[in-house]
């Protein structure tokens, strides 16, 4: 299972007057360690996107269990949790300054016709990243 780490300078502005990221937060760093991963299987959202394909999340589970704090490093580890040729679903794991679980959580996403919205199979229309998603899940 390939996994993917980003890293995450907390800045003031995510942060509330706890100096605590601010939990909507957790959710751009998600996409951030997703475009990434993205990007370490050699494709890029804006490919995808001039062929009029976007791939918009479907449901976000997420559990806050430790805060990161403003002036920390935090750690995004991203991989596939499930990929079956029409929607993915990634898993994140964000680890604060002291390297504990803050956050983990999930996001199912598919990809759609940007005018219609109609679901278009990952296998059928990115051959490539199909095959990149199930060698990175390591099936």
């Amino acid at each position: 299972m390939k996994v993917v780490e980003t890293d995450i300078q907390v800045r003031y502005q995510e942060t509330d007057q706890m100096g605590v990221v601010y939990h909507a937060n957790y959710l751009v760093w998600f996409e951030i360690g997703r475009t990434r991963f993205l990007e370490e299987l050699g494709f890029q959202y804006h490919e995808m996107e001039k062929e009029d394909i976007v791939s918009p999340v479907l449901d976000a589970d997420v559990q806050f269990k430790t805060p990161v704090r403003y002036g920390e490093q935090a750690r995004v580890k991203t991989w596939i949790d499930s990929y079956d040729g029409l929607k993915v679903v990634y898993a994140y794991e964000i680890r604060n300054g002291n390297d504990e679980v803050s956050v983990t959580g999930k996001t199912s996403h598919v990809c759609v016709k940007k005018d219609s919205f109609r679901p278009v199979s990952t296998r059928k229309k990115f051959p490539a990243l199909h095959e990149a998603y199930l060698e990175a899940k390591g099936d």
